[in-house]
């Protein structure tokens, strides 16, 4: 163990006393010459073991800027290699199916209201039944209604009886045809009259719009409502549209008739067909998303408007895209890149890799991988690790060996899990038109 500083110095003083008091021993003249030179050597003696007892000892740090400064004083040294993991291009089978989040609303819903005020004294349909078109909803108080429109048509028959006299004075010659044109412009009048009579009365009966499945009601019989009171929520829950939002990429790809899937909360196990209905042609300006709407057959009523859903929408048939691991792009400023291997010649002649990054356009992403559009060919050979000790293109590489990845699942399994199920359909015709296939 080497010693303190504080013992160095000490043990230091000690053999310089130890000189010093060595040379006036033999005071002979004789020796005098002698004397002199052995105290010499053994003050150097003395700085020669103190040199050596203090010297620090070498480590690998030392050993490593020696070698640096040898190699320096020799000429530039050689890079060490950086050790990476590496992945090939390949080329593979993938399906265009985009993910999104939507909501469903039924195909036609509207909130009933009544068109004039009036006294409640009929409903005619149960909380949540199912209505037709054109049946009684709720009955308003028309016997003042009732009564101008009986008055309007007593006017029309006088109105009509004396047109139909003056025809046979005119043609008698009794009359004018003044007094002719007269009754007949007084028979039009009754008639708008016991027209307007019988529109005022039916718009006292409120009707249903369409089938559909009522909803809870907000009346009772007896209440008065004012012109344009709600009175109950009214849903067609054949079929059921869900809208989704799909980046703005993909306007050129998504079109009618294409298929998706749709998975809701509320029945995680089941997936439901959609097909799609109709693209928006405006894009959204906030959000540069373009809004698709897909129709779900839903005859057995398994969906209500408003689910939160999630849709894996079908752009088109599989194709084949080159794909790598999504860990070598790297991204930068707004920039996407990637480090290439490219065969080179190493610092004694042998094979060798090098860095080269390459700016590349990526595509369609899946389970850990994403497809490079442009920028790479397939077969070629792409850096996964390390490349944050990759200084610069050109750099040699080192490859370590890395475990055999399987091949990735069909990505059609991606947007469905294999537990869940297709929910099934009432037979007959889809209200959506064509099924969409599964």
């Amino acid at each position: 163990m080497a010693p303190l500083p504080g013992q160095q110095a000490r043990l230091l003083l000690q053999f310089a006393r130890f000189g010093a008091a060595v040379a006036p021993v033999c005071v002979s003249p004789n020796l005098k010459t002698s004397t002199s030179l052995i105290a010499v050597l053994a003050l150097a003696g003395a700085l020669g073991v103190a040199w050596w007892v203090q010297r620090p000892p070498a480590t690998a740090t030392t050993k490593s800027a020696a070698a640096a400064q040898s190699g320096v004083a020799g000429g530039a040294p050689a890079r060490a290699a950086v050790v990476v993991e590496t992945a090939s291009v390949r080329r593979q089978a993938v399906a265009d199916d985009v993910e999104a989040v939507g909501s469903l609303r039924s195909r036609q819903g509207t909130v009933v209201r009544a068109e004039v005020a009036g006294r409640v004294v009929q409903i005619g349909f149960r909380d949540g039944q199912k209505v037709a078109r054109g049946q009684l909803l709720v009955q308003l108080d028309d016997r003042l209604q009732q009564a101008q429109l009986q008055q309007a048509q007593a006017e029309l028959s006088i109105a009509q009886a004396n047109h139909r006299r003056n025809t046979e004075l005119v043609a008698q010659g009794f009359i004018s045809q003044r007094g002719l044109d007269e009754s007949a412009a007084a028979v039009k009048v009754a008639q708008a009259k016991a027209e307007l009579a019988r529109a005022t009365a039916a718009r006292l009966r409120v009707l249903a719009p369409f089938d559909g499945v009522a909803g809870l009601r907000n009346i009772s019989v007896g209440d008065y409502l004012k012109d344009g009171a709600d009175i109950v929520n009214l849903e067609d829950m054949n079929a059921m549209y869900v809208d989704f939002r799909l980046p703005e990429r993909w306007q050129a790809r998504v079109r009618p008739g294409q298929t998706a899937r749709v998975q809701v909360e509320a029945l995680p196990e089941r997936v439901f067909a959609a097909v799609v209905q109709a693209v928006d042609p405006q894009i959204d300006a906030n959000g540069r998303s373009l809004i698709v709407r897909g129709c779900i057959d839903n005859r057995r009523l398994q969906l209500r408007s408003g689910m939160f859903a999630r849709v894996a929408a079908r752009l088109g048939d599989d194709r084949a895209a080159l794909m790598i691991p999504e860990q070598a792009v790297v991204s930068q400023g707004g920039r996407q890149s990637v480090y290439r291997l490219v065969k080179a010649e190493g610092p004694e002649g042998t094979p060798a890799w090098r860095g080269e990054r390459v700016d590349v356009q990526t595509g369609l992403r899946l389970a850990g991988l994403v497809e490079i559009v442009q920028g790479l060919a397939e077969g070629e050979r792409v850096v996964t690790a390390g490349q944050q000790r990759i200084q610069g293109d050109g750099a040699l590489l080192r490859v370590a060996d890395t475990p055999a990845v399987a091949a990735p699942a069909a990505p059609a399994a991606s947007s469905a899990a294999a537990a869940v199920a297709w929910a099934e359909t009432a037979p007959g015709p889809s209200p959506c038109g064509a099924a969409p296939a599964r």
